[in-house]
Formats: C-alpha cells, sequence, structure tokens
C-alpha cells in the first residue's frame, strides 16, 4: 500500500500520524516519496460523510513517519541502516522519524527474534541519549505479541484452537512482552 497513490493521497487528508513501511525488497525510496506525497495537497474523487461520490481537497498530511521492517535483502534495523535512512529522510525535507518493526524480515520470521531486535533498538536509543544526540530518530518499535507464543493455523472446527495464539503472524507471548517493556522502560 506504501505505493499506492490512492492511499498516499488518503494519508495526505488524516488528521493523525501515518507510517509508511519499506518496500518487501527493503527499498526505502518508495516510503520517502509516499511521505512527501502524503505531505502535499491533493484532490481527487472520493466519498463524503454521507456516502456519496464526491470531490475530495486535503490540505497534507506533514506527521508522517518511515517504518522499517526488514526486506528480502536482509534486516534494516542496525544503527547504520537507520543513520543512513534518517539521513535520506532529511536530504528529502523531511524530519527523520524511523519506527521499526522487530517483527517480519527484521527478525528472520521467527517471533523469537524480535527481543533480539527491540533490545538493539533500546541500546541505540541509549547510546544517542549518551553521545548528548537528545531525540534518538527512533520514535518506536513494534512487537508481534499474544497472549501465548508462536501461531496457529484456522481449523475447521474452531473448538479445536489454542486460546490465545495467533491465526496470523507468529507472536511472542505477553510473559515476554511485558519483561522487554520492564526492560526499556529501566534503561530509558
Amino acid at each position: 500500500t506504501t505505493e499506492s497513490q490512492t492511499h498516499r493521497q488518503m494519508a495526505s487528508g488524516l488528521s493523525t500520524p501515518v507510517g509508511f513501511k519499506n518496500s518487501t525488497d527493503g527499498n526505502t525510496r518508495v516510503p520517502i516519496d509516499a511521505m512527501l506525497s502524503a505531505a502535499n495537497p491533493h484532490t481527487f474523487l472520493g466519498i463524503n460523510e454521507a456516502g456519496e461520490t464526491s470531490i475530495v481537497a486535503t490540505t497534507g498530511n506533514r506527521d508522517t513517519h518511515l517504518i522499517l521492517r526488514g526486506g528480502s535483502q536482509g534486516e534494516n534495523y542496525d544503527e547504520s541502516e537507520v543513520v543512513r535512512v534518517a539521513s535520506a529522510l532529511e536530504d528529502a525535507g523531511l524530519t527523520p522519524r524511523l519506527m521499526v518493526d522487530c517483527s517480519h524480515a527484521n527478525s528472520r520470521k521467527d517471533h523469537m527474534r524480535q527481543v533480539v531486535v527491540w533490545s538493539d533498538l533500546i541500546n541505540q536509543i541509549v547510546r544517542a541519549r549518551e553521545r548528548g544526540a537528545g531525540q534518538s530518530m527512533i520514535l518506536g518499535a513494534m512487537l508481534e505479541s499474544h497472549l501465548n507464543a508462536g501461531r496457529q493455523n484456522i481449523l475447521e472446527d474452531l473448538a479445536d484452537l489454542q486460546y490465545g495464539v495467533s491465526v496470523t503472524d507468529a507472536c511472542i507471548d505477553w510473559q515476554t512482552t511485558e519483561q522487554l517493556l520492564r526492560d526499556a522502560y529501566a534503561q530509558l
């Protein structure tokens, strides 16, 4: 959806922050282009509050950020990549605000590796503060979390599903999530 002009136009009219993920190949130019597009006014055919076809005019939304999710080329959460992408955002005239998806390609699609990614991000933020850099370019992180770890397929008999286990992406469990949040709080 980051490449979709329709989504970019809709994002330009939202009065809420919008994140644009890098492409599944890891390309970060596409979300930068999406952020630039969303920051500008657009006029397009849409639906009004009454559900009628109408011309929609937006004023632009500069409250956007780039989400690093990794890609087919590998992870993109390490400090050198964060700095590279933040620099590319600044070069494009955008505020360097990054969110990191600890799952997907950044975890090598292993839900338990989210712990490694999360820990690295917290350490990056701590190091930025120690250098006197003030606010890190990392504004947040995403975890795939559920009551219990792992994932399961949707079964024909729904009564056979395990309670609290994801039916989409594999997740870390709630106890692990709580520990990660407590550790981050203690360090930050």
